[in-house]
């Protein structure tokens, strides 16, 4: 089974750009194999207006100009004006002298304020470059460094990309050559790795969601399409389950009635104890991040259920998924809060008393979905490997 591991880094917004492509280039010069392929991508905003700084660039490096292109990426999009060596730049595999490279990341963001920056680097030690899955740069093979404009300041990323054969009989997956390994260390401390089984290259296979959002063809289309009238129907029943469910506590409908009852400005407090409390009992591990909780268990049939809480940054309402996870699909149900709250819509989250129950009636139909939802799925699939886990 091919699997691509998406291994992502911790990555500070302190540190400056420059310094981090300068350690990221120095893990692949210890392996000994010289310079890495590096391809690279600097953008303007896709909205028109204002400072551009591929005009500053070229303003100080003019030979940089057959890099440029506004080409769309896909059907659809915009496409932003770039200085890029990708596939749709007049010098796609070109490079540059990395000195220019690594001046033009030191301006990143006060002299050359670009909208969004993507630079990978690749050698023969990760296989092909191609991308594993769809058009997206996170799936191609190599070390991804992206550093990008959003409302709340300078985003910033660094991942690496392998793909390996994966025996499904097998405990574990291969480990990374010594190569990578080396290269791994130069990234710094992994915080995040995910799994995404994936059909051999040119199969014809439905397409799957993964953990990261990006679609790609499942290695396990049986499952799939056992998986799916199973999710279909309990999506249908939702109410019916809810009623099972006998959730503790009758909240408001989602809307005008339960704004009323949460007016904004309200908080909640702390949100993890209350999660904590239901779900560690159930066999839980709760994780947070920016606007959200994620709370997992393993099956028996190395499956993971999880709960995944979408609590909005500002908002400060809740959107609950249930998901069943395994290698090659994906089973998915929008939660309510409450036998008259709508499933699909965001749920005013309001103070601490409101959030406490709402955590008491996930807890009550979640146990209900582990009673019942998950152990069909487990019927129909069958058993995931061992060394399957979609994140850890």
């Amino acid at each position: 089974m091919r699997v691509a591991i998406l291994r992502t880094f911790a990555a500070s917004r302190k540190e400056p750009l420059a310094d981090m492509l300068d350690r990221v280039r120095k893990g692949f010069l210890d392996v000994g194999r010289g310079e890495p392929s590096i391809q690279f991508n600097f953008g303007d905003s896709p909205i028109p207006g204002g400072v551009s700084s591929v005009d500053r660039v070229l303003r100080r490096h003019p030979e940089l100009e057959r890099f440029v292109t506004s080409a769309a990426p896909a059907a659809g999009i915009q496409g932003a004006r770039r200085i890029s060596n990708g596939p749709l730049s007049q010098g796609a595999g070109e490079p540059i002298p990395f000195a220019t490279l690594r001046e033009i990341a030191a301006g990143v963001p006060r002299s050359f304020p670009f909208h969004s920056v993507a630079i990978q680097f690749h050698s023969p030690d990760f296989g092909e470059r191609s991308p594993a899955a769809g058009r997206t740069a996170q799936f191609m093979a190599g070390v991804l460094v992206v550093d990008s404009w959003w409302v709340n300041g300078r985003n910033r990323s660094l991942s690496a990309c392998t793909i390996v054969e994966g025996d499904p009989a097998a405990k574990k997956l291969p480990p990374p050559s010594d190569a990578l390994a080396t290269i791994f260390a130069g990234c710094g401390k992994i915080r995040r790795t995910v799994q995404v089984p994936m059909a051999e290259p040119g199969e014809v296979a439905p397409a799957v969601r993964s953990t990261l959002g990006v679609v790609v063809p499942s290695p396990n289309p049986k499952a799939v399409q056992a998986v799916q009238p199973i999710v279909l129907d309990y999506r249908a029943r939702m109410a019916e389950i809810v009623e099972h469910a006998r959730l503790p506590h009758d909240l408001a409908a989602s809307g005008l009635e339960a704004r009323k009852e949460a007016p904004v400005g309200v908080s909640s407090g702390p949100k993890k104890p209350a999660l904590e409390r239901v779900f560690k009992p159930m066999g839980y591990n709760c994780r947070g991040s920016t606007g959200a909780f994620t709370l997992t268990r393993r099956t028996a049939a190395n499956l993971t259920a999880e709960l995944h809480l979408d609590c909005g940054t500002w908002s400060n309402s809740l959107l609950a998924m249930f998901r069943v996870f395994g290698a090659g699909f994906k089973a998915t149900l929008f939660l309510p809060v409450s036998a008259k709250a709508i499933p699909q819509a965001q749920y005013p989250i309001g103070n601490a008393e409101r959030w406490e129950k709402i955590v008491e009636n996930l807890g009550a139909l979640v146990a209900e979905l582990d009673r019942t939802f998950v152990p069909e799925i487990e019927r129909a699939a069958g058993p995931s490997p061992e060394w399957y886990r979609p994140e850890s």
